[in-house]
């Protein structure tokens, strides 16, 4: 028989939506058990690009972002870690007038939902954004959103739950999950049994298997984004850098570190295996980056790369993230599926996560993510709901 354990919630998954989520409810006085497969913070939330942005978000996601935002700029005084995070500023350049009309009405809209952008053109752009290249015309110029170190951020969190009384359990895999009367049962390959009246699934690319077998399936695709780093240069390239674009392969972004390494991501990515764990980096998704970053910022030009990867992530077909309460089965929550924009979003999710376990409700509006969104796909028919509710994480 192996160690059966109890708390008041149960989180499967241990990136940073889990380990925040992990710490808020123990802030809340709720007592937590974590299960994490691997290391906290080894999947998605710790190989992205580190972009802490608001600008180009879904307008009704800004509310959540802000919340998020505030977090970061107390990391250091709320977990004793600030994960390196910088408010440098973010910008992102436009190469033509269309792009720019959106860009512009994009700002427009986005004071309504309390995000203040700068539009920046002619003289006043090249004199305070020198780096760019002669076609990009102008910029979008966010000053209070910059960048973290992602390799950190999550693992902040697990140690700061587990020093606030949550049991953290790593290399712990899930291999199902029951709702038996009103407790959850979470069973483990080693042995181990967790009961909990409430279960929070953070499971990133692996969440849409969770919910599926509780009825609630998804449209989610994984996808591995293509990412690398340079050699170090002098430090002088303050903001995060990058393009407003309607073709996907523009889209890219780089940010230098203080240690004068450009690490950059965007454009096409790679494919991905959440059933092999793994993810992979094609030579031509980088060779494009490349072209791009070098067309966006000539300076770039001769620097040698020093590595790439990849890791795995969740989409969804509309873009946005499962977040919210579930549909069918009381005492169930979800935040998973980001579509490789969560990091920002993190701490955010926590709080926002522990205060809707702990009350019931949120102060900040996540109705436009929750999952009876895709009630009506084709994707739930045949599902018997008097059937147990198994899935292997």
């Amino acid at each position: 028989m192996g160690q059966e354990l109890r708390a008041d919630v149960v989180i499967i998954g241990g990136g940073l939506m889990g380990a925040s989520s992990a710490f808020f409810l123990r802030k809340r006085g709720r007592s937590v058990i974590l299960l994490e497969r691997g290391l906290v913070g080894q999947q998605a939330s710790g190989v992205n690009f580190g972009n802490v942005r608001r600008q180009g978000r879904f307008l009704p996601q800004l509310p959540l972002a802000h919340r998020s935002r505030a977090i970061w700029g107390q990391m250091k005084e709320l977990i004793g870690d600030d994960a390196e995070f910088l408010a440098t500023g973010h910008v992102r350049g436009v190469y033509d007038e269309a792009q720019a009309a959106v860009v512009e009405k994009y700002a427009a809209d986005a004071r309504g939902w309390g995000l203040d952008l700068e539009i920046v053109g002619g003289s006043e752009f090249r004199r305070r954004f020198p780096f760019f290249g002669p076609e990009v015309i102008c910029g979008s110029y966010s000053p209070n959103d910059g960048h973290a170190n992602p390799r950190l951020a999550a693992p902040a969190f697990g140690r700061a739950a587990k020093r606030e009384g949550a049991q953290v359990m790593e290399n712990c895999e899930v291999l199902s999950v029951e709702k038996e009367g009103e407790d959850f049962r979470v069973q483990t390959a080693d042995g181990r049994t967790v009961r909990a009246p409430a279960a929070l699934i953070c499971a990133g690319a692996w969440g849409d298997k969770l919910s599926a077998a509780f009825g609630e399936p998804v449209p989610m695709t994984p996808h591995g984004p293509t990412m690398g780093v340079s050699e170090p240069m002098p430090y002088g390239i303050i903001p995060v850098v990058g393009v407003s674009s309607k073709v996907p392969h523009e889209v890219v972004y780089f940010r230098q570190v203080k240690r004068g390494n450009i690490v950059f991501g965007g454009g096409l990515r790679g494919p991905a295996y959440p059933d092999l764990k793994r993810a992979y980096v094609l030579p031509e998704n980088t060779l494009r980056q490349l072209r791009e970053l070098r067309r966006l910022a000539p300076g770039l030009g001769k620097l040698q790369l020093l590595r790439t990867w990849s890791g795995i992530e969740g989409y969804l077909r509309d873009e946005l993230p499962v977040m919210g309460p579930s549909a069918r089965a009381s005492g169930l929550y979800y935040a998973f599926g980001f579509c490789g924009h969560g990091f920002q979003l993190g701490p955010g999710v926590g709080d926002v996560m522990a205060e809707l376990i702990d009350t019931g409700a949120t102060s900040t509006p996540i109705e436009p993510f929750h999952i009876q969104r895709f009630a009506a796909s084709p994707l739930s028919a045949g599902y018997n709901s008097s059937a147990p509710a198994k899935a292997a994480a």
